[in-house]
């Protein structure tokens, strides 16, 4: 036997299964996909933002494609030349054309990502009226509202490489750092909003209550 293989991949554990369904549904946007001027995908360590980014290239609903992110200490190892140019790189291994893509590459967090892609897009003199934003699944939320203050001429739609919660995880590989996230960006939300950094957003009360529960529980490691 080998005492060094892998174990077999963690699930969410069944006593915070609820509230963490409960987050994953609040954060989905379930905006209807529809043709926009420009897809951006934001940086991050999932590399679902480029695979739902090139079938969207694919089906014709944007004619170019900003990807955007410098590196994190949470995505520095899985892509050591940056988030962007990583998702540039696997995007054209699926057969989406090198001078449909356009890098942003010094983001570190989602209001530089959508600050630096508009400028990158107002020097390239591309004119932009709707954007799709791609995200990791948990980020929607976060990202619309964000990109509603910071660039409320454009129309905002929002979408995520399409994985139930559970397929999400084992994608990941770590059930706690998902639900970790899926904490802190439930916080992030009013948080954000307060400090001016996006417009409020309503917080059923399932969602805040679930939320408190998974803090009690110690899911806290990315809040601020």
């Amino acid at each position: 036997m080998n005492r060094h293989a892998a174990a077999p991949a963690e699930a969410i554990p069944d006593a915070i299964r609820a509230d963490v369904e409960t987050l994953w549904r609040y954060h989905d946007m379930r905006h209807e996909l529809r043709p926009c001027d420009v897809g951006i995908g934001l940086g991050s360590h999932d590399l679902g933002v480029a695979v739902i980014a090139t079938r969207l290239f694919h089906e014709g609903l944007f004619p170019r494609i900003v990807f955007t992110g410098a590196n994190a200490p949470t995505t520095v190892e899985r892509f050591p030349r940056g988030e962007a140019v990583h998702y540039r790189e696997y995007t054209i291994e699926q057969g989406v054309p090198a001078e449909a893509i356009l890098v942003e590459p010094r983001a570190t967090n989602t209001a530089q990502n959508l600050e630096y892609s508009r400028q990158l897009l107002a020097e390239r003199q591309m004119p932009v009226k709707s954007v799709l934003i791609m995200s990791r699944p948990y980020q929607q939320r976060r990202a619309y509202a964000t990109c509603r203050l910071m660039w409320p001429e454009v129309d905002v739609v929002c979408a995520s490489n399409p994985l139930e919660l559970d397929d999400y995880v084992a994608s990941i590989g770590d059930p706690r750092r998902v639900v970790d996230m899926l904490v802190g960006d439930t916080q992030r939300i009013e948080v954000y909003a307060e400090r001016g950094f996006a417009i409020p957003q309503e917080m059923p009360d399932e969602v805040r209550t679930a939320f408190e529960r998974l803090v009690a529980a110690g899911y806290t490691s990315r809040l601020i």
